[in-house]
């Protein structure tokens, strides 16, 4: 895949629309050409221990964090036109909808890929499809698992070598 973003969120509790963190990767022509980075207040603004536990986030991180509708002006511009990309695509883009609804934004519909089905599907004889095996698989060592951005840049490797267009 050539022309794409890839991004992964981070979420406070069992709330989809509970986004505490997002990355995302812009890929041109191949090649990374941009990231973007925002910790975001939840919506509900809480945390349970096994959310925290995965991503190391708390209340206090996202307490004077932006809301989600100030985050994603600052996202919109740079991934339109793009295809979206995310390493269990299911996860990421219920979150993106259900912030949506939230806040009672209009979804822009945007095309989603999913590269943990893409790499099943191309890749063979894996122990799992976890993003850090796959990620290794492509020659990204992942270093801050659960990081929404380093998870979106592994998620970009992944997809440059398992989506055709």
């Amino acid at each position: 895949m050539e022309n794409f973003a890839a991004i992964d969120f981070e979420t406070a509790n069992e709330q989809r629309t509970s986004v505490c963190s997002v990355g995302v990767v812009i890929v041109r022509d191949g090649e990374i050409v941009d990231n973007y980075y925002s910790l975001i207040r939840p919506e509900p603004e809480y945390y349970t221990y096994w959310n925290t536990r995965v991503h190391g986030l708390t209340l206090a991180d996202t307490a004077c964090a932006p809301v989600f509708p100030t985050v994603w002006q600052e996202i919109a511009p740079r991934i339109e036109g793009l295809t979206l990309v995310a390493h269990n695509k299911a996860f990421d883009e219920s979150c993106l909808k259900a912030v949506f609804r939230t806040y009672g934004m209009d979804y822009p519909d945007y095309d989603f890929r999913c590269t943990l089905q893409a790499s099943r599907r191309a890749i063979k004889g894996l122990p799992d499809y976890q993003l850090h095996t796959v990620a290794a698989w492509c020659g990204y060592r992942l270093e801050q698992h659960h990081h929404a951005l380093a998870d979106a840049e592994a998620c970009a490797w992944i997809a440059r070598q398992v989506i055709s267009v």
